[in-house]
């Protein structure tokens, strides 16, 4: 008999979770397919979601390995309840450009209500969450490991929502695209939490977004959620996101690769600056510069040989954002070492060797490399003519200690 697109729906993600084709490889040699917290989660029939009306937040990065959307799946099956859909930053199918969303519509494709949560925090999302009529919050976006990506805060205010209306949260797991080997870069001070860090973790992370539900819960909630996890399985910690077998949509406009991820947590640094950070070219965060800038860039920067990495002079015109439409030199990073590369110290060389080349260099008015960096110590030290070496060890103290708050809230080898 035919299936419907129902059935043909459920069987399609039932079937994603299961192991590859013997025929693919000789068994004893094949590896451990990765699997999601969805595809795990299916696997048990929803059993956690069972009688229980779900609201999900994602976005277009809630995919099972056939790239059908999760909630387009969820929707189709009889075995979960999916009454609503809750949207972050860039909305729920990714419409919005950075500092956008999607506002309160209905999804024309399941006709479920979606509701914005973008920039939305305590009390009045609790009371987005409570006129849903939902019984539990599941959340399942695929995060890219810096502290600034604000999908994490959107997990924070969420638990932090869901506890303030009695509602549970489930997390679902996905794979922190340039690893979880370690914890990098400065630690926010509280005084500068914002929507790009609400509490004192580091630059990068080194974690999942259901370890960073653990975490937050454990160390940060003034009261804690009631929060369940689905954790994945067969994903190490030393793998990058190319190992996972999943397909990789953009999390955002400006993460069209998992190659912008892996100097994301450093080069997104420029934000702070004058300096064009990418946005507007096919390789936002690898490409950097400003009018006026020239060769003498990127050779300051290939002058102290890091790790892992080579910076070619390069010319660009981004159509949007900075330098709009105009010709400007800089950088371009090529990693050619992923697991010796460090993205965090690697942009602080950059934001050094780009100051003392180039005398136009400013921060941003409003400071937002403080914002960025979690305090004022990576703009104070540099302006007082601090190199990169100088700079990274005035944070080690304090990520020394993240680190053994961290370690606590690991769940994988």
């Amino acid at each position: 008999m035919p299936l419907s697109r129902r059935g043909l729906l459920a069987t399609t993600a039932a079937a994603a979770a299961l192991p590859a084709c013997a025929a693919t490889a000789p068994t004893k040699h094949r590896p451990k397919q990765l699997r999601t917290g969805f595809e795990n989660l299916t696997r048990t029939d929803y059993a956690p979601l069972k009688n229980k009306k779900v609201g999900i937040v994602t976005n277009p990065t809630g995919l099972t390995r056939d790239a059908h959307h999760i909630v387009d799946v969820m929707h189709t099956d009889d075995r979960v309840n999916l009454t609503a859909v809750f949207g972050p930053e860039h909305g729920f199918r990714g419409t919005a450009q950075a500092g956008g969303s999607e506002g309160r519509h209905d999804d024309p494709a399941t006709g479920l209500p979606v509701y914005d949560t973008y920039l939305k925090s305590g009390r009045p999302l609790a009371d987005i969450f409570t006129a849903s009529g939902v019984d539990v919050v599941v959340f399942d976006i695929q995060d890219v490991g810096a502290r600034f990506y604000t999908y994490i805060w959107t997990l924070y205010d969420c638990m932090e929502a869901a506890q303030l209306a009695g509602k549970p949260v489930l997390v679902l797991d996905r794979p922190n695209p340039v690893t979880g080997r370690a914890a990098q870069g400065p630690v926010l001070h509280r005084e500068f939490a914002t929507f790009v860090g609400r509490q004192p973790i580091s630059q990068a992370h080194g974690m999942t977004v259901a370890e960073l539900a653990r975490l937050f819960n454990g160390e940060f909630l003034a009261a804690p959620v009631e929060l369940d996890t689905v954790l994945m399985s067969g994903w190490r910690r030393s793998e990058f996101y190319d190992a996972s077998g999943l397909p990789w949509v953009p999390p955002s406009p400006n993460m069209p690769t998992p190659d912008t991820a892996l100097v994301y947590s450093g080069t997104c640094l420029f934000e702070g600056t004058n300096l064009s950070e990418g946005r507007g070219t096919t390789r936002p965060f690898e490409l950097l510069g400003a009018e006026g800038i020239d060769r003498r860039w990127a050779a300051a920067a290939e002058q102290l040989d890091l790790p892992g990495v080579h910076f070619r002079e390069a010319y660009f015109a981004p159509t949007f954002s900075k330098f709009q439409g105009k010709s400007v030199g800089g950088v371009q990073l090529h990693v050619h070492d992923r697991a010796a590369f460090d993205p965090v110290r690697t942009g602080i060389a950059l934001l050094v060797t780009a100051k003392r080349v180039w005398s136009g260099f400013t921060w941003r008015s409003d400071n937002w490399i403080d914002k960025l960096t979690g305090s004022t110590l990576v703009r104070t030290m540099i302006d007082a003519g601090a190199d990169a070496d100088e700079v990274v060890a005035g944070w080690q103290d304090e990520l020394a200690a993240f680190r053994n708050v961290r370690k606590k809230y690991l769940a994988y080898k």
